[in-house]
């Protein structure tokens, strides 16, 4: 498992599109920082970035490097090796090398602006840890749809839908259904229904550990409520850790019955 991943990951870091996302997040935390020093106010504008298109791009990396590699994968499949060991490397090495990109290509315009000296480190990590989570989380989507779909159009029209629903249209229908039964008491719903969308999941913790009551809207500001601060932290960050361990043991399911 340990070549594959670092294949995968070597494969991807090599890749003009991984520098590219690299150079983009450099480039956009130069640019924050320059307009605004603060960098504490410079996190609160990348959460709305990252939240979004963090997703979007693990989504589309892992739906084009599971159809471009297929051959590959194809090959390897037919060598003495596992199944559950090529797809897990494959998956790692696509999420790590992600995830690298992100860290380095933030952590350099925010260190040379002096974050260690800030007193806002805690809520920088937080920041990278939660487009982290995002990465591995839409990465993992992106094969299951892959998987499940052999036609190229189709896997990639699935999983542009799939990102547009947690992205988009899930908050649509959430709000509504707020405003539809907004005469029955609908907390606990709106607890629940908060947990089954990571992109809400990582606003939210990046806002309970920022600490801005203002800004929670009213899933954060329940999440607040029920389980405190740090408490509702904590149980955010272990969810997210669900919404990686469930579709990659998918991935592994799938993998294994799957007929190439």
């Amino acid at each position: 498992m340990i070549k594959i991943l670092k294949y995968s990951f070597y494969d991807l870091m090599r890749s003009r599109w991984s520098f590219v996302y690299l150079a983009f997040y450099m480039a956009l935390g130069f640019v924050l920082l320059f307009l605004n020093a603060d960098v504490s106010k410079a996190t609160i504008t990348l959460m709305n970035i990252i939240v979004v298109l963090t997703p979007m791009i693990g989504t589309i990396f892992g739906i084009m490097y599971f159809y471009n590699s297929r051959e590959f994968t194809e090959l390897l499949l037919s060598q003495p090796i596992k199944r559950s060991t090529i797809f897990t490397g494959q998956y790692l090495g696509l999420s790590l090398s992600l995830s690298m990109s992100l860290i380095v290509g933030l952590g350099i315009p925010f260190l040379a602006y002096g974050i260690l000296q800030s007193g806002a480190v805690g809520n920088f990590i937080t920041l990278l840890l939660s487009g982290t989570f995002l990465t591995f989380i839409f990465v993992a989507l992106s094969l299951i749809i892959a998987l499940n779909n052999s036609n190229k159009i189709k896997g990639f029209g699935y999983a542009i839908l799939m990102w547009l629903f947690f992205a988009v249209i899930y908050d649509g229908l959430f709000m509504i259904s707020l405003v539809v039964f907004g005469d029955y008491p609908l907390d606990k719903f709106a607890l629940g229904a908060s947990l089954f969308n990571p992109i809400d999941l990582s606003r939210i913790m990046i806002l309970l550990k920022l600490e801005i009551s203002a800004l929670l809207g009213y899933t954060g500001a329940l999440f607040q409520k029920f389980f405190g601060t740090n408490t509702g932290f904590l149980v955010s960050v272990i969810i997210m850790m669900f919404w990686i361990l469930i579709p990659f043991c998918l991935i592994l399911r799938k993998a294994r019955l799957k007929d190439f």
